[in-house]
């Protein structure tokens, strides 16, 4: 099952790439590079995380807790600062990027921008699904119930709303994963912002429906996953 979901995953992925890559040479215009960008963005967090991952087994092999896992919370703290341009791409359907005699068919455009964002969903749900096994085994165990306990499922929820309150501070404030260097700069604008009238009731309503999105997409996605891990460990 697992197996499926990261190939799923991963065509998803190639899809959208070869579509944005390919609308450039065979509709003679040009490769709209930021949809590329965000593209290696959406991946990024995965990489970070399957380091994470690999460290993570070098504890049984001898190397000490104390230095494995100080390394790991790094990754992860990585990782989450990163993970909003997963869940970006899906803010990203719409068809801004076609521009008056590029000569591309509508129904081309559609299938890039759906590709685009249903890769931004699975890698999200991907990136949850894969933290929230880490978590289960390096708390509880390595047993298939504990993705069921209840720590663990709040951790599921807490990442979902934080994946969209990342998203709405890329799309309104322009604010990137990298901006955290200078978190002060950070804090101040997002305050400034959230000041401005309605902007907190706009802040709020974007993350609880976004995330609500990601936790349907993850319940369709990832539940049949962990599911079958339950019923293969009974």
């Amino acid at each position: 099952m697992i197996a499926s979901l990261l190939l799923g995953v991963l065509l998803m992925n190639v899809l959208a790439l070869g579509l944005v890559v390919a609308r450039g040479p065979v509709f003679g215009t040009r490769v709209y590079r930021p949809m590329l960008l965000n593209l290696g963005l959406s991946a990024a967090p995965l990489l970070v995380l399957l380091l994470s991952y690999a460290l993570i087994f070098l504890i049984p092999v001898g190397v000490p807790r104390s230095v494995v896992l100080p390394l790991v919370g790094m990754l992860l703290l990585v990782w989450l600062l990163l993970l909003p341009n997963a869940g970006y791409l899906v803010t990203e359907l719409n068809l801004s990027h076609r521009r008056d005699g590029d000569g591309v068919p509508m129904w081309f455009d559609v299938v890039l921008v759906i590709s685009l964002a249903m890769a931004g969903v699975l890698n999200t749900v991907l990136n949850v699904l894969l933290v929230q096994l880490e978590f289960a085994i390096t708390r509880h165990g390595d047993t298939a119930s504990s993705l069921l306990a209840g720590d663990t499922l709040v951790l599921v929820a807490v990442v979902l709303l934080l994946v969209s309150f990342g998203m709405y501070l890329g799309r309104h404030l322009r604010l990137n994963s990298w901006d955290v260097a200078r978190p002060w700069r950070v804090v101040s604008r997002t305050v400034t912002h959230l000041r401005e009238p309605r902007a907190a009731g706009q802040a709020t309503a974007f993350t609880l429906l976004y995330a609500l999105f990601f936790a349907v997409m993850y319940v369709a996605v990832a539940g049949p996953v962990i599911q079958a891990l339950v019923l293969l460990e009974q």
